[in-house]
């Protein structure tokens, strides 16, 4: 049932799996959930963020003392990332990952014990995800698995407690995972693995205050607004502020390579990697903005855009006759369509039996590539506009405010986000094809697959659909509100602003928190809500921001426009 937790007594033979928009009603307690993982690998990943939990009890303690270690933080991103929806299904890789994090805590026990004998202090006793020892054997990591189940006292604290705990456990997991793609594109901040640790320590000392929950919560959507500041920093510096272009989706003739999920940086390796070799580079899903990058297009060999959403992976991949390298989320199994063998994982992604890549060498797929046909004709040619980021959009602030002046733009959308497979998500695609056609539509994230392909015209030679890119560019988008506000001297809730957002994952809930931290309200958010927004907590957001789910799209644009006059 929508927005209600319910765990049924066979929960410690299951996986209990409330993460993302696939879950079934009351949660994914099967042998296997929408998304394809299964309870073993479910419940390794629960096993895993207790051990994480334990390491930032320590980490956190010893760093009030002083007493860093680099090693320590820098392990956090990338393994919270593991554990998204959609991101890596082998338990091998698991097993593996949670040895080291109990290697890892550890370390950072002995490192917090050192810190307080060296300043002739008493260690505090720590909470159980510090001390418990769940094994290392698959066989035993399993048996172990209910002491660190999500809700394992779902009865001792009730369905609030529980539901914002949720909350802030997949705003962390989707900021970690923001985290992990600045610090492969060079850019970390001490601080911030500071906070990452602080709020794995909190969620590890079994919180059960609402008011200091939610206040968590806030703190996590700042914590993800300069995660975000400094992943736009690290991708802008490295290969400039994204530019209008005309990105073309449509095949050209020879051999090639497909590269899906988020990272920036592995596409330019590739792209390094297969210069003068007659091989075409594709972007595929969140990567499309990429194709607006100066320091990406200037590789002539990126050909373009291949396929649209991650969804649609099954039969595009399927279709696709060269390599496919998945850098990150949102990974579907390979084995159903028979492209296993021509595909490649890097990071944080992981499938059983298909080859993993360490180190940015990507010359197996570059082999791959020569040995397949690739295509054989030009298809006839297709563009779609994208890349239009904060600089671009900020750099025409004063026009669009002439515009808004005069009346020309009556009114700012931003629709976008995650997208999936459920019907509902047709809602997006009707409300962005209802908006009055003197509406700008700003649209981010793989979620603007439902229309950008769509002519909805100009407004004085702006583009009515700008694309800003992918869902962490929802920074770019606070900024150009944040700007117009300021400009207009009014607040963001008082702009011809409104906001649907399509949510799937655990990134687009950290974006969500960022969001309500900035105050951001009348946020209508769908197609179904979040199963761990129970009822308690629906109305404490309701109640606070105006949170509301999305209705019938031409309901909601009245209330829309209702609003904003």
């Amino acid at each position: 049932m929508r927005g209600k937790i319910a765990v049924e007594t066979r929960r410690g033979h299951f996986m209990f799996c409330i993460q993302c928009e696939q879950t079934k009603p009351g949660g994914c307690q099967v042998r296997a959930g929408n998304c394809g993982k299964t309870e073993a690998t479910a419940n390794l990943q629960d096993v895993l963020i207790m051990v994480l939990q334990g390491i930032s009890t320590y980490a956190d303690r010893a760093r009030r003392l002083g007493a860093v270690d680099p090693a320590v933080d820098s392990f956090m991103p990338g393994a919270y990332f593991t554990t998204l929806t959609n991101v890596n299904f082998d338990d091998d890789f698991f097993v593996g990952l949670i040895g080291q994090a109990l290697a890892m805590r550890d370390g950072a026990r002995r490192l917090y014990e050192t810190a307080c004998r060296d300043r002739g202090l008493t260690a505090d006793s720590v909470p159980a995800a510090a001390r418990w020892q769940p094994g290392a054997t698959r066989e035993e990591l399993l048996l172990a698995a209910p002491m660190a189940s999500l809700v394992k006292d779902l009865d001792r604290v009730g369905p609030t407690v529980t539901g914002l705990r949720e909350l802030l456990l997949y705003g962390l997991k989707g900021c970690a995972a923001y985290a992990e793609h600045a610090r492969i594109a060079g850019r970390m901040r001490d601080d911030i693995l500071a906070r990452i640790h602080g709020v794995g320590a909190f969620l590890a000392s079994g919180p059960t205050d609402v008011g200091e929950l939610t206040e968590q919560a806030m703190q996590l959507g700042a914590l993800n607004h300069d995660v975000m500041a400094l992943l736009d920093e690290a991708h802008t510096t490295r290969f400039g502020h994204p530019e209008p272009t005309q990105v073309r989706m449509s095949p050209r003739r020879g051999r090639c390579i497909l590269v899906s999920g988020h990272d920036l940086v592995e596409l330019e390796a590739i792209l390094e990697q297969t210069q003068g070799m007659g091989i075409n580079v594709y972007t595929h899903g969140e990567l499309l903005p990429a194709n607006t990058y100066p320091g990406l297009k200037a590789y002539p060999h990126l050909a373009g855009n291949y396929g649209h959403a991650w969804q649609d992976q099954q039969r595009e991949f399927a279709a696709f006759p060269g390599a496919i390298l998945m850098t990150s989320n949102c990974l579907i199994d390979p084995e159903t369509r028979g492209y296993a063998d021509r595909l490649f994982t890097c990071g944080p992604v992981g499938w059983k039996g298909v080859r993993h890549l360490d180190d940015r060498d990507f010359s197996a797929v570059v082999t791959r590539a020569l040995e397949l046909p690739g295509f054989t004709e030009d298809a006839p040619e297709k563009t779609i506009m994208a890349g239009f980021a904060r600089n671009t959009v900020m750099g025409v602030a004063g026009t669009l405010l002439e515009m808004i002046g005069r009346g020309d733009v009556g009114h700012i959308f931003l629709i976008g986000g995650c997208d999936g497979a459920r019907l509902g998500r047709n809602y997006f695609h009707d409300l962005a094809m209802e908006t009055p056609k003197d509406s700008l539509i700003l649209t981010l994230g793989c979620g603007k697959f439902r229309f950008n392909g769509e002519d909805l015209g100009d407004i004085g030679g702006i583009p009515r659909v700008l694309d800003m890119g992918q869902c962490n560019d929802a920074y770019s988008a606070i900024q150009v509100a944040l700007a117009l506000s300021k400009a207009l001297d009014c607040s963001v809730n008082d702009l011809p602003l409104s906001l649907a957002i399509s949510w799937f994952e655990q990134k687009a809930t950290a974006v969500l928190l960022t969001l309500l931290y900035l105050g951001v309200r009348n946020i209508h958010l769908g197609p179904t809500l979040p199963t761990y927004l129970t009822p308690e907590v629906m109305a404490l957001l309701q109640d606070k921001f105006a949170l509301q789910p999305t209705g019938i799209a031409r309901d909601d644009l009245q209330r829309m426009l209702g609003h904003a006059a």
